[in-house]
């Protein structure tokens, strides 16, 4: 398949904005994780509801990124074998390419897996805070 100029830069520009996607995923978990952790160690109701206002903006950047994987993927799957491939197999880095890849789909499931278990904890730690709190935190969701 020819690749003109112009495709091969919107092809190069989705697979990076692909990649970046992808640590998104990761990089928001990470954060969102280290939030919990001091919530966690403070354990009052004040770090909750700070916990619980972060957690819904990075579950928008979590949700954001992961539509940018399955979508962007789209593309990048359709053009792999004539453009990334391609320029592996010349640069003799298939191996490479397949660990990058085994890595990001390793990085996108378990981030999944990870934000799934999170939204749980999420739950009952919105059911543990005093009314009021639970009234704020409604509030602020446009409840």
């Amino acid at each position: 398949m020819h690749i003109s100029p112009g495709l091969g830069v919107a092809i190069m520009m989705n697979n990076y904005l692909h990649d970046m996607a992808t640590g998104l995923l990761v990089g928001s978990g990470f954060a969102l994780h280290a939030i919990m952790r001091i919530q966690a160690s403070k354990n009052t109701p004040e770090a909750t509801l700070f916990f619980l206002k972060t957690n819904r903006q990075m579950k928008k950047l979590f949700k954001f990124a992961l539509w940018w994987v399955v979508l962007g993927g789209v593309p990048r799957t359709i053009f792999y074998t004539s453009f990334e491939w391609a320029n592996a197999a010349d640069k003799l880095q298939i191996p490479a390419l397949a660990v990058k890849h085994v890595m990001m789909f390793t990085a996108v499931v378990w981030g999944i897996y990870a934000w799934r278990r999170m939204q749980a904890k999420v739950v009952k730690l919105r059911d543990s805070l005093p009314a009021e709190m639970q009234v704020e935190l409604m509030r602020d969701e446009g409840r």
